[in-house]
């Protein structure tokens, strides 16, 4: 069971410690096998910059995900992180 209160993680950090890490890569190794700047990546890694959805492709090319899963870890992040701070009350039917 996931906590409520839990801040989800930046993609970029996913990407660094569950898949970089334990597969002896480098920040600069997977931009040079995508095909990307190495400043995309370390941006990514430093969550300077989100998973646009071009990346989510390469990365789950290259690392036998799905774009899916990089996208769903980005919204989950962006969702938590700009929480309007103005409650709206629900619309109703017009009478």
């Amino acid at each position: 069971m996931q906590p409520n209160h839990r801040v989800p993680t930046h993609p970029g950090e996913i990407l660094l410690e569950e898949f970089l890490a334990p597969l002896g890569q480098t920040q600069v190794a997977l931009a040079e096998h995508l095909g990307v700047p190495v400043q995309r990546i370390n941006e990514l890694v430093r969550a300077k910059r989100g998973v646009s959805p071009e990346t989510a492709w390469l990365l789950a090319q290259a690392l036998n995900t799905t774009p899916e899963f990089w996208l769903n870890l980005q919204a989950s992040y962006d969702l938590a992180h700009n929480r309007p701070g103005k409650k709206v009350s629900r619309l109703r039917r017009a009478s």
